[in-house]
């Protein structure tokens, strides 16, 4: 099981780096929302099977892999874009600095001083590439939705390693995690809206704009 669970933990980095060198918004939606359910399938891997497993593994991959990619999806068409045109580092540069990332996570993770249970696993490093390629999807993007896909993945990486911590934490505080989370994107989906209302796009270095009168 452990060696199927690396192997869909491979799976997230690389969905990482697609999306990091990816302009198309839909793409990108698609491919969180494929994270998205490979995370769903991850606790069943590594915990023993119970009702109460399921019923959260199913919570996760409806509400990461189905429901939050729907919302974001149906506000890209309601704001008629599809790509990401000009953000703030290009997309090959991009892409370099998540395969880096992703490289000194692994390096990162040797020195941490890990259960020997966790330490020939790859969700320590796994996480920690899933948080910078957030970080770096956030920051480098100039569209609101593109910084939401971001935000998204950022808080995967924070879900990698809280698998960790399942045996000292209830998986509720996961569940909680993710209803804050969906809370966000209604939230954001409210901000994308009167940005487009307002300015006629979604790119967030307008809202610099903004003078008081």
């Amino acid at each position: 099981m452990n060696s199927f669970a690396d192997q869909l933990l491979v799976l997230v980095m690389l969905i990482n780096l697609v999306m990091l060198g990816s302009s198309r918004l839909l793409f990108s939606i698609r491919a969180v929302a494929v994270q998205g359910a490979i995370l769903g399938i991850l606790p069943g891997l590594i915990h023993p099977f119970s009702g109460h497993l399921a019923a959260i593994t199913v919570g996760i991959i409806l509400i990461k892999g189905v429901l939050i990619p729907y919302l974001i999806s149906d506000a890209v068409r309601k704001a008629h874009i599809r790509r990401e045109v000009e953000p703030f580092i290009g997309y090959v540069p991009t892409l370099f600095l998540g395969a880096i990332f992703t490289a000194l996570a692994f390096v990162f993770a040797e020195k941490l001083p890990l259960a020997p249970e966790h330490k020939e696993l790859l969700f320590v490093p796994a996480s920690i590439a899933t948080l910078l390629a957030g970080f770096l999807i956030l920051t480098t993007r100039k569209k609101a939705i593109s910084q939401v896909i971001g935000y998204l993945v950022l808080e995967n990486g924070i879900f990698i390693f809280g698998l960790l911590l399942t045996e000292a934490m209830p998986f509720m505080v996961e569940a909680g995690a993710l209803l804050d989370l969906l809370v966000g994107i209604f939230v954001m989906g409210i901000v994308i809206n009167q940005i487009s209302q307002e300015f006629s796009s979604i790119d967030t270095s307008r809202l610099r704009a903004l003078k008081e009168e």
